[in-house]
């Protein structure tokens, strides 16, 4: 009995059940896998309900991404002096007051008022992601983290495959006589198939006639009671403890590795490289969830409605993303994280080609596979910046955390360049998914490299939103 529950993957080493601690880890990489990929929906919405243009939407990222880079480092701080408990409690009331936020935002109607919820909601998510991944590898045999992480990562991306999906369904209006699922089999035949049955679309300029800023509250007010039931839960549960200096496993890396601890990361080119390159994955990202509805609602020969567009996110382009998540790290036994990563971006940077010269059903095709190749590269960056760092994998960790912030400069960006052609906008994360190919083949090479590069710990504790 005792060898058994050794060897549980929520077991302590003194026979600690954590099965229900980690359940409630894991609600928090749902929520803010659904609170991302809800971004996406707004955009559109914004730009419809007040008249927007495309690069003044990207405000919305630019408030929910910016929370990120002026958050990080005081949510550290808060979770190395006052626990990994509390942390998750001050994040989750944050989490909660943005949501709800959105009840007075409708009332006041304007665009700032939305970017307050948004900024102080993602205040809290920042909070959650901070203390969630490493808390994540405590709860149970240190040999078993890996697994751990992966499996609360699955949850992860059911939250990024259903927050547009919901978003979509909620926000956007349903005007024709065609149920949801009837809508998306439509959209995947008109686009996939090139089927001109357009019997049902219904003209742009209705759709924006019918969109109200007060159908953000049901999802907005949904999501917030939801926070507060697992806030509810947090405050009454008995977590584990754990001082923060027992989650760093970089003590332990090789005594040939010494002499690399004593060199600045500022001269660790790896390292320098993988700050733009996670910089830059963030910002196409971000930019192609941004604007993956216009692109696809402006190609003429397929007649996509709103709604229709979000599903296509959402059923589509998030669920390869998933799809590529999961299997990224079985692919990685056999595959080096460099040459996958290099392969990967090269293979969108080809996508995004297509998808700026042929704003047709192709490019839309192209725009829902690149997410399939995206799903490896945040992990595989993290991973690969940190390699043979030692004492300083802390430092160099939190640094790239805060490149999230590209996900706030490249919405209003490409908004600007594709005012009038959508497909002109891509044109920014093609640029970006070329340094990443340089990265991953070139620039993330180190010398003297260890058995830990391509460590599971890393690719699976810190893949992305």
């Amino acid at each position: 009995m005792n060898q058994k529950n050794q060897n549980s993957l929520f077991t302590g080493k003194n026979g600690e059940n954590y099965l229900f601690p980690f359940i409630l880890i894991t609600s928090l990489f749902f929520l803010w896998g659904f609170a991302h990929s809800l971004l996406d929906v707004l955009n559109k919405h914004f730009q419809d309900s007040l008249h927007l243009t495309k690069a003044q939407s990207g405000a919305v990222q630019a408030a929910a991404y910016g929370a990120y880079f002026l958050m990080a480092i005081p949510a550290g701080i808060v979770a190395r002096k006052y626990g990994f408990k509390r942390g998750i409690l001050v994040g989750l009331t944050l989490f909660a007051a943005g949501a709800f936020w959105f009840v007075p935002a409708v009332g006041i109607n304007a665009f700032w008022a939305f970017l307050i919820g948004l900024l102080v909601l993602f205040a809290g998510l920042t909070f959650l992601e901070t203390v969630a991944n490493p808390y994540t590898t405590l709860l149970g045999p240190a040999d078993k983290a890996a697994s751990r992480i992966n499996l609360a990562q699955t949850f992860n991306a059911l939250g990024w495959i259903m927050g547009p999906l919901i978003g979509s369904i909620l926000i956007f209006k349903n005007n024709s006589n065609q149920s949801i699922l009837e809508l998306f089999i439509q959209a995947l035949k008109k686009v996939f198939l090139g089927l001109k049955d357009i019997s049902d679309a219904i003209p742009l300029e209705n759709i924006k006639s019918h969109t109200e800023n007060s159908a953000l509250i049901v999802p907005y007010v949904g999501l917030g009671l939801l926070v507060l039931l697992v806030l509810v839960m947090f405050v009454f549960a008995k977590l584990p403890e754990v001082n923060a200096a027992s989650i760093s496993h970089d003590e332990d890396s090789p005594e040939s590795d010494a002499g690399k601890k004593e060199i600045p990361l500022s001269r660790q080119r790896h390292f320098v490289l993988a700050v733009v390159a996670q910089f830059l994955y963030v910002a196409a990202q971000t930019g192609i969830g941004s604007f993956f509805i216009n692109y696809t609602i402006e190609v003429k020969e397929v007649k996509l409605t709103e709604i229709q567009g979000g599903l296509l996110l959402g059923l589509g382009g998030m669920l390869l993303f998933a799809i590529g998540r999961l299997s990224g790290s079985m692919i990685m036994k056999k595959v080096k994280a460099g040459t996958l990563l290099g392969l990967c971006a090269l293979a969108n940077t080809l996508l995004m080609l297509a998808v700026t010269q042929v704003h047709n059903r192709f490019g839309v095709m192209a725009l829902i596979c690149s997410y399939l190749f995206m799903s490896i590269m945040f992990p595989s960056i993290f991973a690969l910046g940190l390699t043979g760092l030692g004492d300083k994998t802390k430092t160099a960790s939190s640094i790239l955390i805060l490149t999230i912030v590209g996900g706030a400069i490249a919405p209003a960006l490409m908004g600007w360049i594709g005012a009038e052609k959508m497909n002109l906008g891509f044109i920014i994360p093609l640029v970006c998914f070329l340094y990443i190919s340089f990265y991953g083949f070139v620039g993330s090479k180190v010398k003297n490299r260890h058995a830990q590069q391509d460590s599971p710990n890393h690719m699976q504790g810190n893949a992305q939103t």
